[in-house]
């Protein structure tokens, strides 16, 4: 059922080598697998319906590339604020390495070192969330896991680190929109594959 109010898509990159082995992948353009690539043309059957008012995406490859793939990349427009968490020193580790290292680390509690902390991401998050709400229409969004997770808690008004209560498969959909007025958002579908 549509909403009367506008909602904002997001969709998480198609499948990457080091998405696929669980690799921190922040700043490093690392490109689509074949699967990846599969999964973000069938982005577009599941994208049709709603009709979007501007579509952005993070300037990395492998979103930029879910974009296009999906039948978005005409007008797209590549915006640094949606980029991936940077994870520094953490960069291409795996969460198992890196506790190999520092015992009981978790990303959005202790951040990365050399990289960011949840509150850089978090006020990343704020600035396209006043963007969005700016523009009252639906969008979509073409981005990372962990900076569309704080996304959507900076959507809903909670702190960044709650994105860690939102996971993300990659080639998802989710939906961010608003409940009785604009003034209630709330997360309206969630990791949809």
């Amino acid at each position: 059922m549509a909403s009367a109010f506008p909602e904002i898509y997001l969709v998480r990159h198609g499948e990457t080598e080091w998405s696929a082995s669980g690799k921190h992948t922040g700043r490093s353009d690392i490109p689509l697998t074949p699967a990846g690539e599969q999964a973000a043309r069938q982005l577009g059957d599941r994208l049709q319906g709603p009709s979007f008012a501007a579509v952005w995406s993070s300037p990395s490859q492998r979103a930029f590339n879910t974009c296009v793939l999906a039948g978005f990349g005409e007008g797209a427009l590549k915006k640094d604020d949606l980029a991936e968490w940077d994870y520094g020193a953490y960069e291409g580790l795996t969460t198992k390495e890196i506790m190999a290292q520092r015992h009981g680390w978790r990303l959005f509690r202790d951040g990365c070192p050399g990289g960011e902390q949840a509150s850089d991401v978090g006020t990343r998050a704020d600035r396209i969330v006043s963007q969005l709400r700016e523009v009252e229409a639906n969008m979509l969004v073409f981005s990372s896991a962990h900076f569309l997770r704080v996304l959507a808690a900076r959507w809903l008004g909670l702190p960044p680190e709650q994105g860690a209560c939102f996971v993300l498969d990659t080639a998802s959909i989710s939906v961010l929109g608003y409940e009785h007025d604009l003034s209630e958002p709330v997360v309206r579908r969630w990791n949809q594959r």
